[in-house]
């Protein structure tokens, strides 16, 4: 696989720059980027239809609010990391990701470590950073805000585990009942359904046991069918299982389902998400931790997603690296969630 960026963008070194501006609250900062990179995929679930309009439009928005913006495609699942890591290179002063949460994390994984800005317009199939951050659902609607976004510094996942590369992940790693639902995702289905083939392919599940495998956190350990490391409220989208997460915190909130019944793990979780008491319903354990491990017997293969994506399989662990990425969030974002 190989790609180029435009000549133009090779010569395009000149940092972003502040203007002050007028408003009803007083004088706002805004910032003017001169080279960012928009990275989309022309797959996701918000672009898979009309991409090039789509694309144009968030394009059309961000120059006329005085950004100087190159677009780039992914062709092919995975190029992302490489083509962020280019921009970088090229003196990027900012890239923002068109895109899900899949393309989301491909891009972050080729930024950690860096001071560029990473910023989010949402076009995905469940685009959960964006509603964590409180984001519009629209894309030209989203670019619109970038300007007056404020950067954040952020810590990151890391997972390593048998079968795949060491990744880092932005939102969520689970092990277990929803990895083995992602790695037998009918991706036709996905493009079709969207959001729904996630619960098409859970209900295909109904009748089986779920595999138990042991996770290890803070010195304790649990037998469990699901574990979920989250660094973000949001879960699939529009659910709320780790209430307590937050991208503020150099930790993450662990969830962990016991039992096997998948019968009743859908009571348990239906139940907990949907009526907002995950946090006190039985056979659910919440607690915090900077590093979890997962460790199972031999027996079928326990799969674990990171960001939604299949990400590996157990043996595995995740763990926090703080102060490693840049997000421009919403103003006002950080004192919302102290």
């Amino acid at each position: 696989m190989s790609w180029c960026l435009p000549r133009e963008a090779l010569f395009a070194k000149r940092p972003a720059f502040i203007i002050i501006v007028g408003s009803k609250k007083g004088p706002e900062a805004i910032v003017i980027y001169r080279n960012a990179f928009l990275i989309y995929n022309p797959q996701a679930g918000g672009l898979r239809y009309f991409a090039a309009r789509r694309v144009e439009r968030v394009l059309a928005v961000l120059r006329q609010a005085g950004h100087r913006v190159t677009a780039l495609s992914t062709p092919a699942p995975g190029a992302a990391t490489e083509i962020a890591r280019r921009c970088v290179e090229r003196g990027a002063d900012l890239i923002i990701v068109l895109g899900g949460d899949g393309t989301l994390n491909e891009t972050a994984n080729g930024m950690v470590g860096t001071h560029v800005p990473l910023a989010v317009v949402p076009a995905g199939t469940a685009n959960v950073l964006a509603r964590e951050l409180g984001l519009p659902c629209r894309g030209p609607a989203a670019a619109v805000r970038i300007g007056e976004s404020e950067p954040l510094r952020v810590a990151v996942g890391l997972l390593r585990g048998a079968g795949a590369a060491a990744r880092y992940f932005l939102l969520m790693a689970g092990a277990g009942f929803d990895g083995h639902i992602v790695y037998h995702l009918n991706l036709s289905l996905k493009a079709r359904l969207g959001q729904l083939a996630y619960w098409v392919g859970a209900a295909k599940e109904l009748a089986r046991r779920l595999d138990e495998f042991q996770a290890t956190a803070n010195e304790r350990s649990f037998r469990c069918s699901f574990v979920l490391a989250s660094r973000v409220r949001n879960y699939a989208g529009w659910m709320r299982i780790a209430l307590g997460a937050s991208l503020l915190r150099d930790d993450f909130q662990i969830a962990i389902f016991e039992g096997r019944s998948t019968l009743r793990y859908y009571s348990l979780y239906l139940g907990a998400v949907l009526a907002g008491v995950a946090e006190r319903t039985p056979g659910i354990t919440f607690l915090r931790a900077r590093r979890v491990e997962f460790s199972c017997e031999d027996g079928p293969p326990i799969y674990v997603q990171v960001d939604g994506e299949y990400a590996g399989r157990l043996p595995a662990s995740v763990e926090i690296v703080p102060d490693a990425l840049t997000l421009l969030v919403p103003p006002g974002f950080k004192r919302q969630r102290m």
